[in-house]
Parts: structure tokens; sequence; C-alpha cells
């Protein structure tokens, strides 16, 4: 079966600016400088759809003030990842923000490696699930694009699942083709199996120019979350600049940007999750 893409599919993709790395920056040094509530702001007024903040256990970015700050000072929806701890559980019910990501966390690592193994981790995280969504806010799984990880995150409850692109981003770095198509069709498969489970289809994990098209033609596809690279380009560009360039790549994108090859799925790929 061929895999379609109807305009409304590709205005409906939202941009999520990842903040993070603003205030890596900000900590390099110490002090106030740069602000990541300020480029929050500016992200809102060059057509981002939400903002997204990691609170890591070590705080090694974004800070709690960072949090109630954001809160507090933006209109835009906020997307608060996690880790599935108790402390960080308590800090998303303070705060209830629009969205909950829960992310794989290790302290060694320098930034997030893979997806979450809902699979192995499903007796911690139904509960934090359950808390979050009885608060009132939309929680998202961030997971590898898998069809086991797909229908766990469906029994768990989640409204949401963030497929991780970095499998896909890697492989065209390495300039390596035929990896890097066999990883968007994962993408592609489990987006396919997520919608027909009734999960919102978002993406995120080293997203760039030159890969964002593919993942936002995808069916179903909802929202990409999107930070380090454009923060690392604001430095020549200008934010505003590269947030709109993004922005307008995501709206722009279309079928003929996928590799057809990589867009065909065989019919047990697009058979309904059954939980």
């Amino acid at each position: 079966m061929g895999w379609q893409m109807t305009d409304k599919a590709k205005l409906d993709v939202r941009l999520g600016v990842n903040i993070d790395h603003v205030a890596t920056i900000r900590n390099a040094r110490g002090g106030e400088h740069p602000d990541p509530v300020r480029a929050a702001v500016l992200a809102a007024e060059a057509g981002a759809d939400g903002i997204t903040a990691h609170l890591r256990e070590d705080r090694r970015h974004i800070s709690d003030t960072d949090i109630e700050r954001l809160s507090a000072e933006i209109n835009l929806p906020l997307n608060l990842e996690m880790a599935a701890t108790e402390e960080m559980l308590n800090i998303a019910l303070r705060h209830k923000p629009h969205a909950v990501c829960i992310v794989p966390e290790k302290r060694q690592e320098v930034t997030t490696e893979g997806g979450l193994d809902v699979a192995a981790e499903h007796k911690v995280l139904a509960p934090i699930v359950d808390r979050l969504a009885g608060a009132g806010c939309r929680v998202s799984l961030f997971i590898d694009p898998d069809p086991v990880q797909v229908a766990v995150s469906k029994a768990l409850g989640a409204a949401v699942v963030e497929l991780h692109t970095g499998a896909y981003c890697e492989a065209h770095a390495a300039g390596n083709e035929t990896q890097k198509a066999g990883e968007l069709e994962r993408l592609i498969a489990s987006a396919a199996m997520a919608h027909q489970a009734g999960l919102e289809v978002h993406a995120g994990h080293g997203l760039c120019f030159a890969t964002v098209q593919p993942v936002a033609a995808i069916e179903g596809m909802r929202e990409l979350n999107i930070g380090h690279f454009m923060i690392g380009e604001a430095i020549f560009e200008g934010l505003e600049h590269v947030i709109r360039k993004m922005r307008n790549l995501i709206d722009t994108s279309s079928a003929e940007s996928l590799n057809l090859q990589s867009s065909q799925l065989t019919s047990s790929q697009l058979k309904s999750v059954e939980l």
C-alpha cells in the first residue's frame, strides 16, 4: 500500500522549539544570560507552536526557576520533558504544563541516547502516566520507532508517542543512504501503527534543515520538537530567522521529499495494533 499524505496533514504539523541549550550556554558561565525565557518569547514571535524544556535531574541546563518562569510568562503551550521519577512527577503536578513528555535519562549521557523501553518499564510508568493524565497534562512517551513500544504506549494510556529520530539523523550525517532509508521506513511504519491505535504522533531528536522534511511529510505526524540544531544555527543566522526557516520547511514538506521506496508498507505493518 502506498503511503499517502494530504495537504491538511502537512499544515497540521506543529513546531515545538526546545530551548534547553540556551540554558546550556548560560550555565557555562553562570549568571542570567542568555535567558531561555526570552528565547521562548522570540520563538513564539517567529512562528513556533509550542516550547519544549527538559528539566534533567542534574539540572545541567534548564533550572527549576526556568520552569516556573516559562509556566508563568509564555503564552504558548509548554511541553515539559522529564524522567520517570517521583521528584519530577511532583514538579510536573505542581506546574501542570500543557504536556509532559517522559524521556529516558542517564546522568553520564551527553544527550538522550534513545527512546524509553516502555515494555520493560511499564510498571514504573503506569502510575506516573495515570497521575499526570489525571492532573490534566497531555502525556507523551518518547520511544524508538518500534511496534512493541507503540503497542505498550497505547496500553499505558498515553495520549501521544514521540518517535526518536536520532538513528535516522545519524545515518544522514554519516552519508549512509541505505541505513537512512531504513530508519525512515521504521518511522513511517511506527507512525502508521500509532495513528491507527489512536495515538497522536510526534517526533524529534537531531532534526536539522536537511532531515526535517521527510519526517514532517509522514502521514499522521502532528508535531516536531527541535532544539539543539536551531540554537546552534542561531549563532550564525539569528534565532528568529532559523525558526522561520524551519517553520517554512515543515509547512512546505511534500510527499516528493520522501524516498518512494521507503514509503511502501506491507499489509502486516499497517494492521491495527491489538491491545
